[in-house]
């Protein structure tokens, strides 16, 4: 209280004021329990058991110190207990993990990551919460995972039944089936279920959970449902799961600039009610399918940004482990948001927890290694691939003209550019291959060059040398040199030209070195060209040779990023007079073809500026191969094991799972196994999912675990029931949210009641859940009441230009990114390093991975900020204006404040300490100005009360 007074010195002194504000003196409560023992399950636990117990679990206790329950590390080892919670500081176990003490460094061999020292601290600092009940005991059994066959009896894995709704003794109180099952159980128990909410209560309440906007005239729930804020409501909820950003996230974080393209997806999937199995498809395997318009093209091109909008290091040099890596990330985010399934977990060992071996994680990554996400493997910095998109009628008639002009003028100017440096004799004469005897001098051919390492010889792409041209497959750069040793018949000088395969991916320094008979000369090579492909010849200098001597030019592949490939090297006697002249001529033919060449550049940079631009998005292809993926030993891209071929989790193996074709990734097969109606997971964490975003809790606590460490359903009949009705009806989310909100079980008072000791949890719902608003509902409601949220629906969140990924200048974007908008909040640009300062204060989680439940904390910040944002005071200022020309005695005022913020009418006692506030606060000479910031304190005031930010 006393930092708050602090903060309000600037402001009139005014004991009605002080009353309005007490509401801030709320308690600190970071994490609830359902929060603290997701993050334990989820990072704590698995951490343990892979790094920890085998010297601190069940078989071994080094120091006498025991990982494997709550029990062993309470009791502690010979130097005591490890963890005093809420202290990091003072825990034994922070400092070992820390590796500061020279003489406590755990694990002994290899120091934990940064995020994994971080979870810890964390853990340790929110109270060390750890649900393990199980006594530690001197011979306890380790816990073993369950096998494929023991899973598929586990209750996630069983088919879905169906279940009639349950009788109960009070039978007027059910109005839908749900209420049915809710009762019967709250009878079984001896309870009873709470009033209906009062209608001004349940109107807040829906109109919130179906748009995340405050109720306006019109809140039926059907009308709810056909809003346009329906579909942004409930994107704000997919966007979570799907790890949305318009960022990489890193330390050289890229903008994603077509990002938005993915968001308008969702939006209008939600707003048409698409079918989630359909929706699910396109998301996995959009590009595969039939298209009948240009609409529906760019739809499911659309949606399989899916699958690139995961953070990923794009700077990582080694390219097979950031290929893997990216699967890995697919694999996690698809596991723990379509199946409830942490599959990520069994990328280096078989799962410690459920029945998914490593053979089956690998059979998954086997589909999506061929899948191509990234446009090449080559690129020092990587990037994702920009689909171009296609449009309808003479607006795609229009843009394929410009963009034929556009191509033909690039191909000019790449010609112009090759000829330039050298490539003007790029031996296109028809034939597939050039003899040696064709060239002049004397000539090395790669087939006679001394090769170190594992040089390739290719003939794939024509024309080419001899046989063929060496290549080093972009593989183990500084492994591989190639000699040429000329047989030189008369001392003198001889020009050196070097003869490669060139082409756009090809390496554009690559290091030479030419030993002639006056020392040795290190240079260095261009491969790459703009637009040429073929055999390609280039002088690399004049050097002296000797016929008795033993000079030779080498080149080597270290260093080099991209392909290095070499075809042969000739010597060629020299002239020195002829050369000069020579020389000459040719300087004045690159001057007048670099005028040419600046005049054609300008040309089309002034085409480019003009002409209609296509639209891209960030999607995936199939690979040009498809391959079954090698078991990665302890998760190695290095130590493969046996091939394990494409396929599904065997546990959720379904009778009509189809087969993966050779000659497909199988992205598709997967989407219509996952898709299944006879999948047990899928329909079943979906609706979980929205019970959970409607009630606050799910009829399984832990909505991305469904295996062996979450928890089990509260309503396991009732959660078959509604994953069944789902699919019966068309795997419709709006039927589902109308047949959850029509429920008296939804719509009951959330006030505690004298049984609620009984079930402390409400796990049996004798009472609606109490929900705190997420950030973007607090933003949006504050925008609602000032009048100035604007209602543009998708499209665009930032400038032309503002996030090219190809612009430095832009790569930096979020860290100084100004958030002006007024749209709602869904719309608003998240980045992965930097988000909206009101994110950042209300628990908007961290977007580098599938967010399943957000974590809810009431902390002091948060007072602070709705009383001292210049935002929010901005806004307050707006809504007073509203107030203030909406109405005109103070009363009148003070009713119209409380209906803008709140919804309802004013108390008594509101009414009269806001008339209180305002009379004391403002002065008989007050200007306008001044007057209207008296009431957008008061506005302020409301605003940072708890009905403000939360939904009874």
């Amino acid at each position: 209280m006393t930092i708050l007074r602090q903060n309000f010195r600037t402001l009139p002194a005014c004991s009605g004021f002080a009353a309005l504000i007490s509401a801030f003196c709320f308690p600190h409560s970071a994490f609830s329990a359902e929060d603290s023992t997701e993050f334990f399950e989820s990072r704590i636990r698995p951490l343990f058991v892979e790094h920890c117990q085998q010297c601190h679990g069940a078989d071994k206790q080094k120091g006498g110190l025991r990982l494997d329950s709550r029990e062993g590390w309470m009791r502690g080892g010979d130097s005591g207990p490890p963890v005093v919670p809420g202290k990091p500081e003072s825990s034994l176990m922070a400092k070992a993990i820390s590796y500061t003490d020279r003489d406590l460094k755990m694990p002994p061999k290899k120091k934990l990551s940064d995020a994994q020292i971080a979870d810890l601290r964390q853990w340790i600092a929110l109270g060390a919460h750890d649900p393990r009940e199980a006594p530690a005991s001197a011979s306890g059994a380790k816990q073993k995972p369950l096998t494929v066959a023991e899973g598929k009896n586990f209750w996630s894995f069983k088919p879905l039944v169906a279940h009639s709704p349950p009788a109960v003794k009070n039978k007027s109180w059910p109005r839908t089936e749900i209420d049915h099952f809710i009762l019967a159980k709250l009878e079984g128990k001896g309870m009873s279920p709470s009033p209906d909410a009062p209608q001004d209560v349940l109107r807040r309440r829906l109109s919130f959970d179906l748009t995340g906007l405050p109720p306006s005239n019109e809140s039926s729930i059907d009308a709810l449902l056909a809003s346009p804020a329906f579909a942004e409501r409930f994107t704000s909820h997919w966007l979570d799961i799907t790890r949305f950003a318009e960022s990489s996230g890193g330390g050289r974080t890229l903008p994603f600039k077509d990002a938005w393209r993915y968001r308008d997806y969702v939006l209008e999937s939600f707003r048409d009610d698409v079918p989630l199995n359909r929706f699910l498809t396109e998301q996995l395997a959009g590009d595969l399918l039939p298209a009948a318009t240009p609409a529906e093209t760019r739809r499911h091109l659309t949606a399989t940004g899916f699958l690139t909008l995961g953070p990923t290091n794009y700077e990582e040099q080694d390219k097979q482990m950031l290929r893997m890596d990216i699967v890995d990330e697919q694999l996690d985010t698809i596991g723990k948001s379509f199946l409830g399934m942490t599959i990520g977990c069994a990328r280096c060992h078989d799962h410690k927890f459920d029945p998914i071996p490593t053979r089956d994680y690998y059979a998954l990554a086997g589909i999506f290694r061929s899948t191509r996400t990234l446009k090449n493997y080559t690129d020092n910095v990587a990037h994702w691939i920009d689909k171009p998109l296609p449009l309808e009628g003479e607006q795609e008639e229009v843009l394929q003209a410009a963009e034929k002009q556009a191509a033909l003028m690039k191909d000019e100017i790449a010609r112009m550019k090759d000829d330039l440096r050298g490539k003007g004799g790029l031996l296109t004469t028809g034939k597939k291959a050039v003899a040696v005897s064709e060239l002049e001098g004397i000539v090395v051919d790669d087939a006679e060059a001394m090769k170190v390492g594992a040089w390739s010889v290719s003939s794939r792409i024509k024309p080419f040398i001899g046989s063929g041209y060496a290549t080093d497959d972009n593989k183990d750069k500084g492994a591989k040199t190639i000699s040429f040793t000329p047989k030189i018949p008369k001392t003198g000088k001889y020009e050196v030209r070097v003869a490669f395969n060139a082409g756009p991916d090809r390496a554009d320094k690559v290091a030479l070195t030419v030993f002639h008979a006056d020392g040795e000369e290190l240079l260095h090579i261009n491969l790459q060209t703009e637009k040429l492909q073929g055999v390609a010849i280039e002088s690399i200098g004049t050097f002296r040779f000797e016929d008795s001597s033993q000079g030779y030019v080498l080149l080597s592949n270290a260093g080099a990023q991209g392909y290095v490939t070499v075809d042969a090297v000739q010597f060629i006697a020299q002239d020195v007079a002829e050369l000069a002249r020579v020389s000459t001529t040719s300087a004045t033919a690159d001057s007048a073809m670099k005028k040419q060449l600046s005049t054609m550049e300008k040309k089309l940079k002034e085409f480019e500026k003009d002409k209609p631009k296509r639209p891209e998005a960030m999607a995936v292809r199939e690979d040009d191969t498809f391959e079954d993926c090698p078991i990665h030993i302890r998760g190695s891209i290095r130590n493969l094991g046996a091939l394990a071929p494409r396929g599904f989790l065997q546990v959720a193996l379904t009778p009509d799972a189809p087969a993966i074709p050779k000659d497909q990734s199988g992205r598709l097969q997967f989407a219509q196994w996952l898709t299944s109606e006879h999948n047990p997971l899928t329909a079943r964490v979906y609706v979980n999912r929205v019970w959970h975003w409607l009630i606050g809790a799910g009829l399984v606590r832990t909505t991305e675990n469904f295996g062996t460490t979450g928890e089990t359903p509260s309503h396991p009949e009732l959660l078959d029931y509604l994953a069944l009705r789902f699919m019966r009806e068309g795997w419709s989310t709006k039927k589902l949210v109308k047949l959850i909100v029509s429920s008296r079980t939804y719509q009951q008072a959330s006030d505690l009641k004298p049984a609620s000791s009984a079930d402390p949890d409400n796990r049996l719902l004798s009472r609606m859940n109490r929900k705190r608003l997420d950030a973007e509902c607090i933003r949006d409601a504050m925008l609602h009441a000032a009048g100035t949220l604007e209602d543009k629906f998708g499209g665009p969140n930032m400038l032309a230009g503002q996030a090219d990924s190809n612009s430095a200048a832009t790569q930096n974007l979020e860290y100084n990114f100004q958030y002006t908008d007024k749209r709602r909040s869904v719309y608003t640009p998240a980045f992965r390093n930097v988000r909206h300062p009101l994110f950042e204060v209300f628990d908007f989680a961290d977007i580098n991975q599938p967010i399943a439940q957000r974590t809810t904390s009431t902390v002091a910040p948060q007072a602070l900020f709705m009383l001292n944002n210049p935002d929010v005071i901005e806004q307050a200022r707006a809504a007073a204006d509203r107030v203030i020309k909406d109405s005109a005695s103070d009363a009148e005022k003070i009713q119209r404040a409380y209906q803008l913020s709140l919804a309802r009418t004013p108390t008594e006692k509101e009414r009269t300490t806001s008339q209180e506030f305002i009379e004391a606060s403002t002065s008989g000479n007050a200007t306008a100005e001044e007057k209207r910031d008296v009431w957008a304190r008061l506005i302020q005031a409301i605003w940072s009360t708890p009905e403000f930010r939360f939904l009874k």
